[in-house]
């Protein structure tokens, strides 16, 4: 047979529709001639009848010769087996060219798919950017999948700015663009993108918010009746499957089996600043301790605390859902406690699969978790009023004075300091905000504006996140009148250095709709009063749990006038100041925010209540932890 014949003709009958025909000229002159241009009109032939399977291997035999469009077959071979869902083929040929993919949308976009769906993001990480670039609508949908953590990592800003500007009718983008805004303190950008969404709202469309992330949302709307709508990414639960999950058998104990899931396991974490005294007091004749940790390597490398004094921890970092819950069931645990809820890292998800007969959430979401079967939500009578009631699924369990557990033991005290030191002006009224810049919105500011106009003696002490923040921040100081010499910016600096220089200010002064959390208490640690303004909903009403804790609770203003009015008038009373600051070293030896034997024995009582109906088979219902008689005597010593 002439093969360049025979070649032409299968071409010919290709080209004619007459697959079949082409087809079987093809097999015949495979025996004598099997290059690149044969096998890929083979691949060519078999896909036109259906045979995908067939023709992605007769491409990967085209992409074996020494050919021009060796790669082009190799992407189409991976792309077919891909379809086809054969998986590991397509890797297989997807790593062979991985150089390529990260220039290559669509080679990314399938190696992107199957290593998401088999939970290894750390591969995929360098697909993000050319995925982002990509005009395919389906290419853009992955990369926002691949957004991380970092809001200062630039692919990742790169990745939000060019999905908002490439789809700017897209709900989900836009949120995900203001995500970014926000978080640089970009107030012109925030109110322009955000006034669309806003005149929805004020329409009664509320399903806008569907697409915003439950946790981002909190930072602008602090309506609590709204929150509840914040969404995306999440499953709306079956009422069915959580009964049946609180309905299955249990083996109980003596002690009641607690696991804790987070990825915040690592003692320089905030989380852990708060909780890690907790758990080294927990009672384990009558608790046993399982800590599920996910916490990323790269943090663990960096703890330096010996974490069994905390339980016992269990690895789960990297699993599916479905085999975490497989590992939590084999340590019968009777009440899981998701320590994350709607933020970064998150595993909260896995709770939608029966882990134990009870699932709680506590600390490091403040809000209802949307969508996650959870039985109970931890808080106080402050973070969570009756009034709140109907904007969560979960039922209340309130410990007696604040849901928030502090560390006296682990945590430094301040050291003397001056403001010499710290280049502080020695003669004004200092006013300080150490709360994230996310955390700073525009109405913030203003009122902020406000109080340094009415207290003409004094300055504010901002801690930035960097030289972007810093712009917006002056630029909006400066629109209101306010000359920059009066705006005193402070970088992050180390634990120990941030716990001494906030005794340095006057008072602290808070954010709205989200109050400083761990950063208030903090400053109470530090020796700083904090004023705040009592909120609308969880984000916003913590810093008034705290200052009731403490023993400070006229620092709380019923509302924003009077914030803007006691922050006035403390300017011009330094005595007052010194007698607040005086007071909170009275207080904190011997009121309950950070006594954490305190803490620990009122929250194991809630867990005694929470199993004790789970063991007589009630359904959760609310929960009010009474609280142990007042101390007497300090419980450390604040020199």
């Amino acid at each position: 047979m002439n093969s360049k014949v025979s070649f032409s003709a299968a071409s010919k009958d290709y080209q004619m529709g007459r697959y079949t025909q082409s087809l079987a000229t093809l097999n015949q002159l495979i025996d004598s001639q099997q290059d690149a241009k044969t096998y890929a009109l083979l691949a060519k032939n078999l896909l036109q009848l259906g045979f995908k399977a067939d023709a992605a291997r007769s491409y990967a035999l085209a992409a074996q010769y020494d050919s021009p469009n060796a790669y082009e077959y190799h992407k189409q071979a991976a792309r077919l087996h891909f379809e086809c869902g054969n998986e590991d083929d397509a890797l297989l040929i997807g790593m062979r060219n991985l150089s390529k993919a990260q220039d290559d949308a669509e080679l990314a976009y399938i190696l992107t798919s199957i290593y998401l769906n088999r939970q290894q993001r750390d591969i995929v990480k360098p697909f993000k950017k050319v995925l982002s670039e990509s005009s395919n609508p389906d290419h853009s949908r992955l990369a926002a999948l691949l957004l991380t953590d970092d809001l200062h990592d630039q692919t990742n800003q790169m990745l939000a700015r060019n999905l908002f500007k490439r789809y700017p009718g897209n709900i989900a983008f836009r949120f995900l663009y203001l995500v970014f805004l926000r978080e640089f303190n970009d107030f012109d950008e925030t109110d322009k993108h955000s006034a669309p969404i806003i005149e929805r709202i004020a329409k009664g469309d509320l399903d806008v918010l569907r697409k915003d992330n439950p946790f981002y949302h909190l930072h602008w709307n602090g309506d609590e009746s709204l929150n509840r709508f914040a969404t995306i990414g999440t499953t709306p639960l079956n009422p069915e499957r959580v009964a049946m999950r609180r309905k299955m058998p249990h083996t109980w104990s003596d002690k009641i089996r607690v696991g804790y899931m987070s990825s915040d396991f690592w003692d320089h974490h905030a989380t852990m600043k708060l909780l890690q005294r907790i758990l080294e007091l927990h009672d384990t004749s009558r608790f046993e301790i399982t800590l599920f940790c996910h916490t990323e390597p790269e943090h663990l490398a960096k703890n330096t605390t010996d974490r069994s004094r905390w339980g016992n921890v269990v690895d789960v970092y990297g699993l599916s859902n479905e085999a975490i819950a497989a590992v939590v069931r084999e340590h019968n645990i009777d009440i899981m406690v998701d320590l994350k809820g709607h933020t970064a890292g998150s595993r909260a998800s896995s709770f939608n699969l029966p882990l134990a007969p009870v699932h709680v959430a506590w600390l490091g979401f403040p809000g209802s978790t949307l969508n996650i079967d959870l039985d109970y939500v931890i808080g106080d009578r402050f973070v969570l009023p009756d009034a709140a009631k109907p904007h969560y699924h979960e039922k209340f369990c309130r410990m007696p004075e604040s849901y928030q557990p502090n560390d006296p033991t682990n945590r430094p005290k301040p050291k003397p300091i001056t403001r010499a030191d710290l280049g502080l002006p020695e003669d004004a009224f200092i006013f300080a905000s150490f709360n994230g810049n996310r955390k700073i919105i525009a109405e913030t500011i203003d009122i902020w504006c406000n109080i340094l106009k009415r207290a003409p003696n004094s300055v504010l002490w901002i801690m930035s996140n960097g030289t972007r923040n810093q712009e917006n921040l002056s630029k909006r100081f400066q629109q209101a009148g306010i000359p920059q010499k009066r705006i005193i910016f402070c970088p992050r600096v180390t634990y120990e250095e941030h716990i001494t220089r906030q005794q340095a200010a006057d008072i602290g002064i808070d954010t709205f709709p989200v109050n400083g959390h761990t950063t208030t208490s903090e400053q109470l640690w530090g020796g700083l009063p904090v004023l705040t303004v009592k909120g609308t909903n969880f984000a916003s009403r913590v810093s008034e749990s705290l200052q009731h804790a403490i023993g400070l609770p006229e620092l709380v203003a019923p509302d924003l006038k009077a914030y803007e009015e006691l922050a006035v008038e403390l300017a011009q009373n330094p005595e007052k100041i010194a007698e607040y600051k005086a007071r909170l070293k009275a207080n904190g030896p011997i009121m309950p925010l950070f006594d954490a034997e305190r803490f620990c024995h009122h929250l194991e009582k809630a867990y005694e209540m929470m199993a004790e109906r789970a063991r007589n088979g009630l359904d959760p219902d609310h929960i009010d932890v009474p609280a142990l008689p007042r101390r007497t005597e300090p419980f450390y010593s604040a020199e």
